[in-house]
């Protein structure tokens, strides 16, 4: 039996999946949700210059346990900015992201053919450099011309691609159609017959299982699907069919079928638009504690229930703390949000003597330099330094920090906000751990906002040390 190999691109297409960005923590959410049903590879998006979308798949590359593949715009090159972000993955891979149909080129790119064929076999070649295995999607294949669609595709081979997609991206091609395109690209490129042929197929026309279905049959190793229904393929159709039609095809798939249901479920309360501002949000078993709001009503129990669900594990002495910070809050602004219960749980639960303290710290950051943090804890009288270099000042003091703690402990949510306004404003950062299980938060409040963040760290960490002692 051969196996379809299934990539995710859940957390690529996230911006179609909610119509709006996620938060760091749902972010984080989505990616141990999809780990769980051991797809073949998790696909992430393209990366800006934002250094929180950085961080946040370096984040996740530590989470997950199946295949990273980060995707890099051709025409953007920041092949490098997207390999430093998820080299710590288990096995981390770089798919080069392109168009090859005319329209496309110069409407997305500003490009012709010629430069464009030039940029795809310059990227591929760079992203050879840092992984073994690389990725060239052609986007709008079958709208392409297909002598240079073939032409492209086998420079990309040649530069070092081991990965082939074939995308129809604006689902126009009928399943013998696009089974046709399919065979007539492998006939044309002897060369994809030594690496994996992979298919992205647009929905539009509520065909794309079948369109993938007569792909597989002409011999392609897998197809592209998302958890929830984002334009193409979904999960739950493709496991259908391997289901019904798999043993006369003689295909199988590694999805684990029990965890996709509930899974799915999940996937798609954490990414249903956020309710309107002031709403009050329901609290219910099952449903995740992102957009929940309490106030003044709740008692103590409905307060540690959605502590709860926030990955709090607290004993009944700091939950009877937290409630009573909680009701003081409550009768002040009659609205707390999750964010907010947070910072009251990482500011009044599990205080603890101070394990690691911050003697001082040097940052160095720029956009024409690597950031670097220069970081000396003292820690039963003992001074311990510590260097890090990241990707911008935050990631690079959190790096130093673990270097001199010999450990790296789960990011599990990172935040900033400020607390006063003007240009000495107070920034407050709340760090939430986790280990063992369980999530231990910290803040830190300064007008520096990356000495915040150090401290904010710092609080987590001293209480996972005091629980582990």
């Amino acid at each position: 039996m051969k196996t379809v190999k299934v990539v995710d691109m859940t957390l690529r297409e996230l911006d179609t999946v909610r119509g709006n960005a996620l938060t760091f923590k749902e972010k984080l959410e989505v990616a141990r949700a999809l780990d769980r049903l051991k797809v073949d590879v998790v696909e992430l998006a393209p990366i800006g210059e934002s250094k929180a979308e950085q961080l946040a798949n370096r984040t996740i590359a530590g989470i997950i346990t199946q295949t990273i593949s980060a995707a890099v715009d051709a025409a953007a090159g920041n092949v490098d900015e997207t390999w430093e972000s998820i080299k710590s993955a288990v096995r981390p891979q770089l798919n080069i992201v392109a168009p090859v149909s005319t329209v496309q080129m110069e409407y997305a790119c500003s490009m012709k053919a010629p430069a464009m064929a030039a940029a795809i076999e310059e990227q591929v070649k760079k992203a050879r450099f840092h992984c073994e295995q690389v990725e060239f999607s052609a986007v709008d294949a079958t709208r392409a011309e297909m002598d240079f669609l073939c032409a492209v595709i086998d420079k990309a081979i040649a530069a070092g691609a081991g990965k082939i997609t074939l995308c129809d991206t604006a689902g126009i091609m009928m399943p013998d159609e696009f089974a046709a395109f399919v065979h007539e690209v492998m006939d044309s490129v002897p060369a994809i017959k030594n690496v994996e042929l992979y298919v992205q197929v647009s929905d539009a026309m509520s065909m794309g299982i079948a369109c993938a279905a007569a792909a597989v049959a002409q011999g392609a190793a897998g197809i592209k699907c998302t958890a929830v229904p984002a334009g193409m393929p979904t999960l739950e159709q493709f496991t259908r069919f391997v289901e019904v039609k798999g043993p006369g095809m003689g295909i199988q798939s590694g999805i684990r079928k029990t965890e996709l249901n509930r899974t799915v479920s999940q996937l798609k309360w954490i990414l249903q638009p956020k309710e309107e501002e002031g709403t009050r949000g329901m609290v219910t078993a099952d449903a995740a504690a992102s957009n929940v709001v309490l106030d003044s009503n709740d008692d103590i129990s409905e307060v540690i229930k959605v502590i709860r669900q926030l990955g709090y594990d607290l004993s009944d002495e700091d939950n009877v703390k937290v409630y009573e910070a909680f009701r003081r809050v409550a009768d002040k602004k009659h609205f707390v949000g999750t964010r907010e219960l947070d910072s009251i749980v990482a500011s009044t639960a599990l205080q603890v003597p101070s394990t690691y303290r911050i003697e001082n710290y040097v940052i160095n950051s720029g956009n024409v330099i690597t950031a670097t943090a220069n970081i000396l804890l003292e820690k039963n009288g003992e001074k311990i330094r510590g260097v890090g270099v990241g990707d911008g000042p935050i990631d690079a003091a959190f790096l130093a920090i673990e270097q001199i703690i010999g450990h790296r402990y789960e990011l599990d949510d990172f935040q900033i906000q400020t607390v006063t306004e003007g240009r000495d404003a107070m920034g407050s950062a709340l760090v939430k751990l986790r280990a063992d299980g369980r999530v231990y938060s910290g803040t830190g409040i300064s007008t520096d906002i990356i000495g915040a963040s150090i401290r904010a760290y710092i609080s987590a960490l001293n209480k996972i040390v005091y629980e582990e002692a």
